[in-house]
């Protein structure tokens, strides 16, 4: 089935919005994700509550496939990489980066990635507190630039309201005049929703699309 691409134009520059809540730069052959949070399964075990590690299995099972659709050149991961300290989370990761010879990673850090600096020494992996790729800066928390800033951390969501009393939170892209928030890509993890303004631009992930809402 041909995949439905809904781009967006930010400063001049081709955003290809995907449902698998990450961001194509066309003219960079860039993949953005924030917020996969791998680990987290893990330290939630350590205080007692059992949960499967299927969690991430199944984050890395998208992540694996989008690269293989996509073959971009390189993938950014916008902080939050890695929720906890080490386990046997991060090893798994660590060996798949490893595999991916073709590909160019680098990692934002962001208030999760609390691991020793000498775990990110991985051959393909550049570890930075932010970086600038004009017309953008990336960053894991939001901020103030003399760019148009992309981050995450935030796990934007807007609530939709249908007939009567129904409504749903639903992940979202949001994009205002000098700031853009990527939705959370691993699915164990909460939303937060957002204030949108007239002027706002928002996508919504639903049924495996990207809609624009405001």
């Amino acid at each position: 089935m041909k995949e439905l691409v809904t781009r967006h134009k930010v400063c001049e520059q081709t955003f290809e919005l995907l449902p698998e809540k990450a961001i194509y730069w066309v003219e960079q052959d860039l993949l953005i994700i924030a917020d996969l949070h791998l680990g987290k399964a893990g330290h939630f075990r350590k205080s007692g509550i059992p949960i499967s590690d299927l969690v991430h299995s199944k984050d890395m099972l998208h992540l694996n496939r989008l690269i293989e659709s996509r073959k971009p050149r390189h993938v950014m991961f916008l902080g939050d990489l890695f929720h906890s300290d080490h386990n046997q989370g991060w090893l798994t990761f660590k060996r798949w980066i490893e595999d991916q010879r073709e590909t160019t990673f680098t990692l934002v850090l962001g208030n999760h990635d609390i691991l020793p600096t000498s775990e990110y020494r991985i051959k393909n992996l550049d570890v930075v507190e932010e970086l600038t790729i004009k017309p953008f800066k990336f960053t894991h928390i939001p901020e103030e630039t003399d760019h148009y800033n992309l981050a995450g951390h935030i796990h934007p969501a807007i609530r939709l309201r249908g007939k009567g009393r129904q409504s749903m939170k639903m992940p979202c892209f949001h994009f205002s005049k000098h700031r853009g928030l990527l939705p959370a890509f691993g699915e164990f993890t909460g939303t937060a929703s957002l204030k949108v303004k007239k002027e706002d631009e928002v996508f919504v992930i639903a049924d495996n699309q990207v809609i624009k809402v405001n």
